[in-house]
């Protein structure tokens, strides 16, 4: 199959979330099962590629990129606020080289770039697919213009896609319930590589360097800081269940402008602000350290479509406390962690067993193998290309 995956954004802007490693994973997996995988994004800017090493060439769409026999090809932006950008270039590119494609796969709402090539697509007589990848309700911030954009975008982009993928049972029953047809709905986990997991640093690397002992129970939560994720909440957990001993590392980028600084407050309120770590964002080596040096991961979040960190986490063979209101919870819950609701009572509860009962905690330390097996990036992308082949033979539904 010729594919076109659309996303707003692509390696190697990793600050962007989890959309860039997720694209970039199954499209490689995608191109190794023998399909000609082009992905169509927009350039941020030159500073992550200055840092990111990769070679990058001119192109007559602007800038493009081969890695592992994927193809990506960077729109010029005319405008950005945040991440949303205005690519002019895409008009040209549908004219000539979108017929190419067999069907085309659209990660990601709320940006110009999917409802522009869907317009084209609906004009050439190409299916596509489309992935809110949790984005969906608009519950975070921004809400008036993602209102605008459903009533403005939505309607025709949703209207004509051959098939909407969910990333979970709950985000499949949230489009449900507003009215995507159930015949246009499939489910695919998101994924993980157990490989990239398989030889982490030595234990004890990440506490040398911050001054954290072998002894402490060290817990993990690794995010974006913004309010939906529950950090606030954490810490008071981990305040009440690890008053003496034990670290608690936040990792990941600001994603709300002073929000850190609410955190950091709410941590000396409490007394163990010497004791929350804020490490900043954490990629590569510096994160496998992180995770090596783990023993609980805790992510409390009021919503979440999936929780990639915790799946990592999982591949990592460390027991997880996720929030009811995440999609991987049906997958862990009493398996690989528990599944709390995103309160600071239950969750203190279950902090308090996963850091004491160490019956428990050995149990779904060994059950994080059998989940993570669930999902491997080779199994889903098979199962995405069985979706793709029932889009084009024009049979499709829940799965």
């Amino acid at each position: 199959m010729r594919i076109l995956n659309v996303a707003q954004t692509y390696f190697p802007y990793l600050a962007e979330g989890g959309r860039p490693v997720k694209v970039r994973t199954l499209s490689r997996k995608l191109a190794q099962r023998g399909h000609c995988v082009t992905v169509l994004t927009a350039d941020l800017g030159s500073a992550e590629w200055s840092q990111s090493g990769c070679p990058r060439e001119k192109s007559s769409a602007g800038w493009r990129m081969v890695e592992d026999g994927v193809e990506a090809l960077y729109l010029p932006s005319w405008f950005r606020y945040r991440a949303l950008t205005l690519n002019p270039g895409v008009v040209g590119f549908c004219r000539t080289s979108l017929k190419a494609f067999d069907l085309v796969h659209v990660y990601g709402l709320y940006d110009l770039l999917g409802p522009a090539v869907s317009y084209f697509c609906r004009r050439q007589g190409i299916p596509y697919v489309i992935e809110p990848m949790g984005m969906y309700r608009p519950i975070d911030r921004s809400f008036r213009l993602k209102l605008l954009w459903h009533r403005s975008l939505g309607g025709s982009f949703w209207r004509n896609a051959a098939q909407v993928i969910a990333t979970s049972e709950m985000e499949c029953q949230e489009l449900l319930d507003d009215g995507v047809p159930r015949e246009k709905l499939v489910i695919r986990y998101n994924g993980i590589d157990p490989g990239a997991y398989a030889n982490l640093p030595p234990r004890g690397s990440f506490r040398a360097k911050w001054g954290v002992s072998a002894e402490e129970p060290l817990v993990l939560l690794l995010s974006r800081l913004i309010p939906r994720k529950g950090a606030d909440i954490l810490i008071e957990a981990f305040a009440e269940v690890c008053p003496q001993s034990g670290r608690l590392v936040i990792a990941g980028p600001e994603g709300e402008p002073g929000y850190r600084a609410q955190l950091e407050k709410c941590a000396k309120e409490r007394g163990v602000e010497r004791r929350v770590l804020f490490t900043g964002p954490v990629y590569g080596e510096e994160k496998k350290a992180v995770l090596a040096d783990a023993d609980v991961f805790v992510l409390p979040s009021r919503y979440e479509n999936f929780a990639n960190a915790a799946a990592e986490a999982v591949a990592c063979g460390i027991p997880v406390i996720v929030s009811n209101c995440c999609g991987i919870g049906s997958l862990v819950d009493g398996q690989a962690g528990l599944v709390i609701a995103p309160e600071k009572a239950p969750l203190t509860e279950a902090l308090r067993q996963l850091v004491y009962d160490q019956a428990l905690y050995a149990r779904l330390k060994e059950g994080c193998q059998r989940v993570a097996g669930q999902l491997t990036w080779d199994r889903l992308a098979a199962q995405m290309e069985g979706y793709y082949e029932q889009v084009l033979a024009g049979s499709h539904g829940i799965h």
